[in-house]
């Protein structure tokens, strides 16, 4: 296994949501099937060989993830009309000020058609909003990567400071068509102390509810 240096995060690191797809799908997770949960022990390094064994990953003699069967994806977030989670990304906090401005996911840096580009948007509630362009090859990881930072910006609006992944359990119902237009949404469930819980779900053009996660982010110490 080996996680290319397109999918990072923050520099030098996967991004979580990707790498957590990436290692469920490596352990038997599929589309359709059962929520899998993976808690990234240490920030998934880019270009380097990776072994899965017994539901754990390793980088030589270095704990990455730990992955198992957990059923608990949260609440599904209500989905909203393309038009307000269009809107919704115009007002995206990370226009301005950016931990990642890399991130595959929610990097403002990255070109189209090379980061997925989804910026989430604030909504009334500690919501997020954000359309999404699916892309050519798009996958489980795809989906997976899609739940990730429309979660976490809701957390990283509200403290006001970096926030990283650090498990997410997510299940993907099915893969949406390249170049559908889905929506993205996300809702923060709860903080304590470092510790942000946030749910996300990805709908399709017509309101299907194609992906669903529930993740544990973590404030960053500065």
């Amino acid at each position: 296994m080996r996680i290319p240096a397109r999918f990072n995060g923050p520099p030098g690191s996967g991004n979580g949501g990707w790498c957590a797809g990436y290692f469920a799908t490596a352990a038997g997770a599929r589309v359709g099937g059962p929520p899998v949960r993976v808690t990234l022990r240490v920030p998934p390094p880019l270009d380097t060989g990776l072994l899965l064994d017994g539901g754990v990953v390793r980088a030589g003699d270095v704990l990455v993830a730990e992955i198992d069967d957990e059923a608990d994806t949260g609440v599904p977030v209500p989905a909203v009309p393309l038009a307000e989670a269009s809107a919704a990304a115009r007002d995206y906090p990370g226009f301005a000020d950016h931990p990642f401005p890399g991130c595959f996911v929610c990097g403002p840096d990255r070109a189209p058609g090379d980061g997925l580009r989804i910026f989430p948007g604030p909504l009334p509630g500690g919501r997020t909003a954000a359309p999404w362009t699916v892309p050519g090859d798009v996958a489980a990881e795809t989906m997976w990567a899609a739940l990730d930072c429309p979660g976490g910006w809701t957390a990283i609006s509200d403290a006001g400071r970096p926030f990283v992944l650090g498990r997410i359990t997510a299940t993907v119902a099915a893969l949406p068509v390249p170049g559908d237009e889905c929506v993205v949404v996300g809702a923060l469930s709860g903080v304590s102390g470092r510790k942000a819980v946030v749910d996300s779900s990805v709908y399709g053009p017509d309101g299907r509810h194609l992906a669903q996660a529930r993740a544990t982010w973590l404030a960053l110490v500065q």
